[in-house]
């Protein structure tokens, strides 16, 4: 049986509780402890600067050149927190519940009601770190909302907030190394997790300059790796981005929790070729005065301007006039495709929607030039005012939209569709954040816990702040509490050579099929599979044959892989392929899952379970849990549901109407 470890009592004091009574380690004790931190992205780098100041001797890895290269520096719309500074009826609980109801009510209520209360420190936190947040004329934080919300509770700064949140959390980290708390291994990856006596003790990383492999030892494992979207080959994820440090622990043991929950982002630049390696997201905060339609009259060739009023489709205003065009991001996806499918979509492609600002020019215009006396200006004049205020909010993403598609968004409307960008699934953890193996832990998009079904836009960078700065330390004491008195293990500890032996067996192994096609030719295929049969759409037939095409797939990989260079340099194919081999065995558990799960619920849109409007129609009698699986042999896993039980958060038919 899984063990959550959710703390007794009534919901809101949980947390209170839990830190009230939890085990510490004594600062004596912390200078005796290594802790192993892999990724360095907001979740890894708030984590280990966190406990180096704590006193742990904290190892960070990371596979990119510097932690200020991690892809939590791509968010660009927000992160959100309940202060209310809107005085608009935000609270603790609403975000609580919004972020419940947006995942369609498969999340831990305790751990979403933890986020909700701690969101209201990072805030704090980052604004001390100096973080550049947008600000009202006044001085006071800006807000902004976005989907899934009827508040204002999403901070901000311009459309590259990840980008300056991760300064504070890299600044902060920087810190603990120059004071000798934290040592920093950049160009290193994970390839194994050392487990001694049942207990994560170490792992094996490749250094990704020289091609070594090296054994490094810690009390405790912290895996804060990311999201696995890059199993779709085309997602807005960074082209590094991978599975494989929590598929290694998975494969040791490690139980993964909900693989098939995959967002589909609906504010996409659409694909334009099959030259294309990656998508580019435009951010959801563009949903805030951005309006979005099709003509209504399908096929139709006419250029966006020649369409007048009366001829366009606000869909999403139409079937959800009380969010409109703010719907959480599944729902927002599907009626997108489904209006692309039906023959309304533009472009030449026709798989895409506009997202207009038109009417938002003419609106912050008609204001600005009320506030300066201009009482009777033209149209002109009122959209170039108004041009300037969607430049201070939205500049750097108009900027980017037009450098990738050759077309001025503030002339005209930009092009949108619907792209793969985060995991709500990964590894399972219970309220300490602890996987199924002791001593391992896991935090931020690489485990499964907060977002159920559907994650709501800007609480990525909430979650994994959270985790870092104010769960993990003091979850992590109460186990290491217990293990004070275990000296360091040497790293020739017969553990560890057997996970080297493992690591270089499997890099001899790729390196020397000596095969005919390239890495990219087995994710592109990979990546085609996963999108038509286990997309934004999927049905039963589809995820079979999904299966068996996987495990074809995957015998063909192994049969017929070209990998130029040696095993022992500087040598990315050799990388990849090793990342690819991973994504192959994660793509048919996707399917599996997705396959077990008979109903529809946020990102999972099973075609045979909808309702009469085209909804996600849920089946709470079967499905009220978590699907975590445990690896048994290849192409075998056994399924550990961990029912959810709702006290507060009662589960009722999704509605944005």
């Amino acid at each position: 049986m899984l063990d959550s470890k959710i703390p007794p009592g009534a919901l809101e004091q949980k947390w209170n509780e839990y830190k009230g009574h939890v085990k510490l380690v004594n600062p004596a004790n912390k200078r005796k402890i290594e802790i192993i931190v892999v990724g360095t992205g907001l979740a890894g780098a708030s984590a280990a600067a966190s406990l180096g100041e704590m006193g742990y001797k904290v190892k960070a890895y990371c596979f990119q050149d510097s932690p200020r290269r991690a892809h939590s520096i791509a968010a660009q719309g927000g992160i959100n927190a309940a202060k209310n500074y809107q005085n608009d009826g935000d609270s603790v609980f609403r975000l609580f519940y919004d972020t419940i109801k947006g995942g369609d009510y498969r999340s831990r209520e305790a751990n979403v009601h933890r986020l909700a209360e701690v969101s209201t420190n990072i805030i704090d936190q980052c604004v001390a770190q100096g973080v550049p947040f947008a600000r009202e004329y006044g001085g006071l934080l800006s807000n902004r909302s976005f989907g899934g919300t009827q508040v204002q509770r999403t901070f901000y700064a311009a459309g590259q907030t990840g980008q300056q949140l991760l300064i504070g959390a890299y600044q902060a980290l920087e810190r603990q190394i120059s004071l000798g708390n934290v040592t920093m291994y950049a160009r290193h990856e994970m390839q194994e997790l050392v487990i001694i006596d049942g207990k994560a003790r170490g792992i094996i990383t490749r250094n990704l300059i020289s091609g070594k492999l090296e054994r490094h030892f810690g009390h405790t494992v912290v895996l804060c790796t990311g999201g696995y979207g890059n199993v779709f080959y085309l997602s807005t994820n960074a082209m590094g981005c991978n599975v494989t440090a929590i598929w290694k622990a998975h494969r040791k043991g490690a139980f993964f929790g909900n693989p098939c929950f995959t967002q589909i982002h609906p504010t996409c630049i659409p694909v334009s070729g099959d030259y294309q390696s990656k998508l580019t997201l435009m951010s959801e905060s563009l949903r805030n005065d951005g309006r979005i339609w099709v003509p209504k009259k399908q096929n139709d060739n006419r250029k966006p301007g020649e369409i007048p009023e009366e001829e366009r489709d606000y869909y999403l205003e139409r079937r959800y006039p009380a969010f409109g065009n703010l719907v959480p991001r599944d729902v927002a996806s599907r009626a997108a495709k489904e209006r692309c499918d039906a023959g309304y979509g533009v472009g030449t492609s026709r798989q895409a929607v506009y997202l207009d600002y038109a009417e938002a020019i003419i609106r912050y215009g008609k204001v600005e030039c009320h506030k300066l006396g201009l009482e009777n200006s033209t149209t002109e004049v009122i959209r170039q005012y108004g041009k300037e205020v969607i430049k201070e909010k939205y500049g750097n993403l108009f900027d980017m939209y037009e450098k990738i598609t050759g077309e001025n968004p503030y002339e005209i409307p930009m092009r949108i569709y619907p792209a793969v960008h985060y995991t709500m699934g990964g590894l399972w953890v219970d309220y300490e954040l602890m996987t199924t193996i002791p001593g391992l832990y896991c935090m931020g998009e690489a485990n499964f816990s907060d977002h159920g079904a559907n994650r709501l836009g800007a609480s990525a960078l909430m979650q994994g702040l959270a985790d870092g700065y104010f769960v993990i330390p003091y979850t992590i004491g109460n186990y290491l509490s217990d293990d004070i008195r275990t000296s360091n293990i040497p790293t020739d500890h017969p553990a560890f050579e057997s996970a080297e032996t493992a690591v270089s067996d499997r890099m001899t192994r790729l390196k020397n099929i000596n095969g005919t096609k390239t890495v990219e030719h087995f994710h592109k295929k990979l990546g085609k599979i996963m999108w038509d049969k286990c997309g934004m759409a999927r049905n039963e037939r589809n995820l079979k044959e999904a299966i068996t095409e996987i495990q074809q797939l995957k015998k063909e990989f192994f049969s017929d892989l070209k990998i130029p260079g040696d095993i022992y340099e500087m040598n990315p194919e050799l990388d990849k392929a090793n990342r690819v081999a991973d994504f192959i065995e994660l793509g048919e558990l996707m399917c599996i899952d997705a396959l077990n799960r008979k109903e529809s619920c946020g990102g999972h849109f099973r075609e045979e379970m909808q309702t009469e409007e085209g909804e996600a129609k849920r089946d709470d009698e079967h499905f009220t849990y978590v699907a975590a699986w445990e690896f048994k042999s290849e192409h075998e896993w056994e399924l550990h549901p961990e029912t959810l039980v709702f006290d507060v958060a009662k589960p009722t038919q999704r509605s944005y109407k």
